[in-house]
């Protein structure tokens, strides 16, 4: 266990940060999930509002630091291709 008043300090800070972390990643990969089951159900009216919700999501995590931003730019990709194929804008 810490000994000095700032070590202290640095596992209280540690533990509130984790917290919001945690939270914070946790609320994106709800989101994510979201985004899955609106690409399994194939409506496109429900899939652009869910789209937007994520990808402003993603990017707010990505800004924060709690995932990078490459990831966040695969994430988008990938789903964004996605929504294409069900939306039926591929170009061919």
């Amino acid at each position: 266990m810490a000994n000095t008043y700032s070590a202290l300090k640095r596992v209280r800070q540690t533990e509130r940060r984790t917290e919001v972390n945690r939270f914070a990643r946790t609320r994106l990969r709800h989101q994510i999930r979201t985004m899955r089951r609106a690409l399994a159900a194939k409506e496109p009216k429900n899939l652009v509002e869910v789209l937007t919700a994520t990808f402003s999501l993603v990017d707010k995590a990505a800004r924060k630091g709690y995932i990078k931003q490459g990831t966040a730019a695969r994430y988008k990709s990938r789903m964004h291709n996605r929504v294409k194929v069900v939306t039926g804008d591929v170009q061919k």
